[in-house]
């Protein structure tokens, strides 16, 4: 069985301690369905635009966003349909990941799915959930220099079975370096034609998901990767420059997952939902309109809301009908009023 080989440095067990301080954060946070939903929404269209960004794609963050929102935007068809199958990916991830845990084991099939949903419509269709027949190398898009060689075709299937293997054997790695071994593994057998580095964030994704840190599927690690590209394919490299060794690849990848969660933990934090006001309903969960989840966020964000600011948070809602949502939000709990004038301000409690 494919057994990696790495030291676990202080610079590791730092970033693992505080993954494990925000995930216990983030997983307890009293959140309103809205916040919730609105971080999962934000995780999925990051994660769609910055893990095909990383690879050439060209549409912005509010391009991306639209696509992944089911928006018809003008670009370029191939990249329109990489975040479209990013996406299709990721809710893949989330849709079929718990049967998978439940059935405990990953297998051929899904590698091939991930590939099939990660390269639809993009590559021909003998070639989609097909390991490449062919040898392959990967240059420097800057200076044409070769500077890996997968295994030989031939090799692939027995490699991702080796893999497999590993992922569904017993062990006590941590799951953040389960994850970024598979990560790195996965590239270094590049085991199709085109899509392997998303099909490699993808499954990477689905280890920690399978390992219980979905983390409620807030966090996206392709914005760390594409915010640094160099230092991204420069830490992959550097397996092969160690003869195989993983200690500095996972120190990057773990560092990420540590700079992700600590941001998202910091946003969680600044919006869930006060204790007072939980204890106030029963410890019951706050149904709240449209209209006030988006005045609660309004006033978490800005610190205070007032009247003359109606307008432009609801351009086609009367004051009254405001008022209406203020008062409910009032009479729960929520907000509450400062001041008896127009020039009032509603407050979180």
């Amino acid at each position: 069985m494919f057994t990696p080989k790495y030291t676990i440095t202080n610079k590791i067990l730092r970033a693992i301690g505080i993954v494990e301080a925000a995930k216990e954060v983030i997983d307890h946070a009293p959140l309103l369905p809205y916040f919730e939903k609105k971080f999962r929404d934000d995780a999925l269209v990051r994660s769609a635009h910055y893990g095909t960004h990383l690879e050439g794609n060209e549409l912005s963050l509010s391009e991306a966003e639209k696509v992944v929102m089911g928006q018809n935007i003008i670009a370029r068809e191939r990249d329109i349909q990489e975040v479209i199958n990013y996406r299709t990916v990721i809710n893949f991830i989330d849709e079929w990941g718990i049967d998978i845990k439940i059935k405990k084991i990953i297998t051929e099939d899904i590698v091939l799915q991930l590939h099939k949903l990660a390269i639809a419509k993009i590559l021909p269709e003998e070639m989609s959930g097909v390991y490449r027949k062919t040898q392959v190398v990967i240059k420097n898009n800057q200076t044409g220099d070769v500077v890996f060689r997968p295994p030989l075709a031939m090799a692939i299937s027995y490699q991702i079975v080796d893999l497999l293997e590993f992922i569904n054997t017993e062990s006590d790695i941590h799951p953040v370096l389960k994850s970024g071994v598979v990560h790195y593994e996965f590239v270094r057998i590049h085991p199709f034609v085109d899509g392997n580095g998303r099909v490699a964030r993808a499954f990477s994704t689905l280890i920690l998901f399978l390992e219980g840190y979905d983390i409620r599927q807030f966090f996206s690690l392709e914005e760390y990767f594409d915010t640094n590209a160099s230092r991204y394919y420069q830490s992959l490299q550097s397996v092969e420059q160690s003869a195989g060794d993983l200690t500095t690849w996972l120190e990057y990848f773990a560092e990420g997952l540590s700079i992700e969660l600590n941001k998202i933990k910091q946003r969680v934090e600044h919006v869930s939902a006060d204790t007072k006001i939980k204890e106030k309903l029963g410890g019951k969960p706050l149904m709240l309109t449209e209209r006030q989840m988006k005045i609660v966020e309004y006033i978490r964000e800005v610190g205070y809301l007032q009247n003359q600011q109606f307008k432009s948070l609801f351009p086609m809602i009367s004051e009254d009908a405001v008022l209406l949502d203020i008062k409910a939000l009032i009479q729960a709990g929520v907000i509450k009023k400062q001041g008896v004038t127009k020039g009032a301000k509603y407050v979180m409690v």
